[in-house]
């Protein structure tokens, strides 16, 4: 089920209405959750349901194991380490194992002339399959270094796993934050509920008005870019890190927000990216749930900057690689991951990182922003791009079709970049606070007239404004 969809907007009320009113108590709202969020993740296919429970029970049975064997270190290694395996398998059959069969057979025919006559899996990608994957091996790893306690209580850690609002496209939570939260008793918070549907109002506009509406001129432009002028690509280009901003982060506001409508928490996953003086500092606030993932269990197992100069780049470099596996079996993700990891090894090694946090945000550092964004840009195009071959016809055209900018073709880039300019403008102006639609309680917007003004005109905007109704970017990861 999506967010943006019709069915959402009558699942969440009577979801709400029946959390608060008819399952009273902690066990019975758990209870709910986990129903719900079944329902809500079935709606897709019905199948993923096996896949998202058998994560589950491994990933719960193998905590109860492992606190059972606590004094057998051998056991203890065993037990992560099979369950890791068990859900890694789950993810790469899934999601990898057609990608690195065609890789092996297309190898082996041009290096020996060897033809293998293996078989490919006919098989759909389940929704938020890495999402949910990587939060349960981050309960498994926890647990296994003592820094969770386990929980018994299978209801509430299926909630944990499975519950709906960040199910499918993150947050990526701990088991830290997120499980304690279904393990005591919750009451309806009014100003947190508030706030939550503000913050859920501004991720529909970042993606309904936002997103959706870029995304009509980058489908055109990708579409043929031999037929764009240089400006047109350099627009096109633009428009797609707005658009994948706009669409994710927007996901991430609804997902928080909504999840508050329940009395529950989530960590915040941006932190106004587009706003970074440099590349670190934008991998700080982007996706910061999957970031802060691979450097607890990824880049600081493998020794971090703790062992040398060419240690350090060769972890960043494993990092960024499994970052861009991640998000696809393709080798676009894979050049998108190692571009990302030469901009971060270029970084240290011109020491640009001791950037002091009190300049960042401010208009001095414009300069460095804009830098940013364009290394960033540039990025986006190879992560956008269906091939690499289809990303180097793009950027050769950047760089040597010339003209001027086709306003004939490109009629919805213009509404795309000024609803563009409209969200970075206000980001801009609030960000120093949790999201955009967190308003002062002084000046012009500390009228209750004029706050909901601005609130109406959003549901206006998602009403009559948008563009055509797409599917989140993040599902297919």
């Amino acid at each position: 089920m999506r967010f943006n969809s019709f069915e959402f907007l009558i699942f969440l009320p009577v979801v709400f209405l029946l959390y608060w009113h008819i399952f009273r108590g902690r066990r019975w709202q758990n209870l709910l959750i986990v129903v719900v969020s079944y329902v809500f993740y079935g709606w897709w296919d019905w199948r993923f349901l096996f896949l998202i429970a058998a994560t589950s029970l491994s990933s719960f049975g193998s905590g109860l194991l492992l606190e059972r064997y606590e004094n057998h270190p051998r056991w203890r290694k065993l037990i992560s380490g099979s369950n890791i395996i068990f859900n890694l398998a789950i993810l790469g059959t899934f999601k990898y194992y057609n990608f690195f069969v065609e890789n092996l057979e297309a190898l082996l025919r041009a290096t020996m002339g060897y033809q293998l006559d293996w078989v490919t899996l006919n098989v759909v990608l389940p929704v938020g399959i890495s999402f949910y994957t990587f939060q349960a091996l981050s309960y498994t790893i926890d647990v296994y270094r003592k820094d969770v306690p386990v929980t018994r209580n299978v209801v509430e850690f299926f909630a944990f796993i499975s519950f709906f609002p960040q199910l499918v496209a993150g947050p990526i939570e701990r088991a830290k934050n997120l499980l304690p939260q279904f393990q005591r008793d919750r009451r309806f918070d009014y100003v947190q509920a508030v706030d939550g549907c503000r913050q859920m109002l501004w991720g529909f506009f970042k993606k309904v008005v936002v997103a959706d509406t870029c995304a009509l001129a980058v489908d055109m432009v990708w579409a043929a870019p031999g037929q764009y002028s240089s400006l047109a690509l350099a627009v096109g280009a633009v428009l797609f890190s707005i658009q994948i901003y706009g669409d994710f982060s927007g996901y991430s506001d609804i997902a928080v927000g909504c999840a508050r409508l329940f009395g529950i928490r989530l960590m915040q996953n941006f932190r106004y990216p587009y706003f970074a003086t440099d590349i670190a500092d934008f991998w700080r606030r982007w996706h910061i749930s999957l970031m802060t993932w691979l450097r607890d269990y990824v880049y600081i197992p493998l020794g971090g900057n703790r062992r040398g100069a060419r240690r350090t780049a060769l972890n960043t470099v494993l990092v960024f690689l499994v970052s861009g596996l991640w998000h696809g079996a393709a080798w676009t993700f894979v050049l998108w991951g190692l571009y990302h990891a030469a901009l971060m090894i270029a970084l240290r090694r011109r020491r640009l990182s001791k950037t002091s946090t009190s300049e960042r945000g401010s208009m001095r550092s414009l300069p460095a922003m804009a830098g940013t964004f364009a290394l960033v840009t540039l990025g986006w195009m190879l992560f956008r791009a269906p091939s690499v071959s289809a990303f180097g016809l793009y950027l050769t055209q950047l760089f040597t079709a010339g003209g001027l900018l086709d306003y004939h073709s490109l009629t919805l880039g213009k509404t795309a970049l000024l609803w563009s300019l409209v969200l970075l403008s206000a980001e801009w102006l609030n960000r120093h606070r949790p999201h955009a639609l967190t308003l002062p309680s002084r000046g012009l917007f500390g009228h209750r007239t004029a706050r909901w003004g601005l609130y109406y005109l959003l549901l206006a905007l998602l009403l009559f404004c948008h563009g055509q109704q797409q599917a989140f970017i993040y599902f297919q990861f």
